[in-house]
């Protein structure tokens, strides 16, 4: 007997209907709101993406660079050290150039020089990161925008049924509340976590700038003692 009773509710769990769900109707359901929303995710693909490859291509220091500038400054190939530089094309790789362009000067002028293209380096590769944090801020606001506006949906209906509520009279705002709040954390989580990502990176390119700085200044003060 349990066994036809069992074989019974199973028959009727399959002959209900079945509703889909997708992330497109689901999206739908948002209202307005999801296209900011969806603007802002496009966005924070696009910033996370040129940075990243940018911030990466910045970070490649070849090892064996700065002994060859050495080589050259020693042997007095000024134009060689400046063409290797060009070649080259990073930061680190400028802070050089620009510290050869200024031989002959005083080294703390020297020094100056090549802190001041260090900065004008740093600010370009920080250069988009500021979007990335407002798109993390930004976002989860707007989905709570989105709550808020939904539930006083909702209210609004509860109070133009008066006595005759129904839960589908709610489930419309309720529903945009949710959607929203979902989309924009999605959003500000993604935009959150690129950020930290790419700072991180611009750090460690900041740091080899520094080190390729103290390096290059090194040698010269080695140069001026010897003669």
């Amino acid at each position: 007997m349990l066994y036809t009773f069992l074989q019974a509710e199973v028959a009727a769990v399959a002959a209900q209907p079945q509703l889909e769900f997708s992330l497109i109707d689901m999206a739908c359901k948002g209202g307005w709101l999801m296209i900011p929303l969806l603007l802002l995710s496009i966005a924070t693909i696009y910033l996370f993406s040129m940075k990243w490859s940018t911030i990466r291509k910045a970070s490649k220091v070849d090892p064996a660079f700065m002994q060859q500038i050495k080589e050259y400054i020693e042997t007095g190939r000024i134009s060689q050290a400046q063409e290797l530089c060009r070649q080259t094309n990073t930061p680190t790789a400028r802070l050089v150039e620009k510290g050869i362009e200024r031989l002959g000067r005083p080294l703390q002028d020297i020094q100056t020089s090549i802190e001041n293209v260090g900065n004008m380096e740093v600010a370009a590769l920080e250069k988009g990161l500021p979007m990335l944090a407002t798109i993390a801020g930004g976002a989860p606001m707007i989905g709570f925008l989105g709550t808020v506006m939904g539930m006083v949906q909702a209210f609004f209906n509860m109070a133009q049924a008066g006595s005759n509520i129904d839960i589908t009279l709610l489930s419309g705002g309720i529903y945009t509340a949710m959607v929203t709040t979902v989309a924009g954390l999605i959003v500000g989580i993604m935009a959150y976590f690129g950020y930290n990502l790419l700072t991180n990176q611009v750090s460690d390119v900041v740091t080899k700038m520094q080190n390729t700085t103290v390096e290059f200044v090194d040698m010269l003060y080695g140069a001026l003692k010897e003669n």
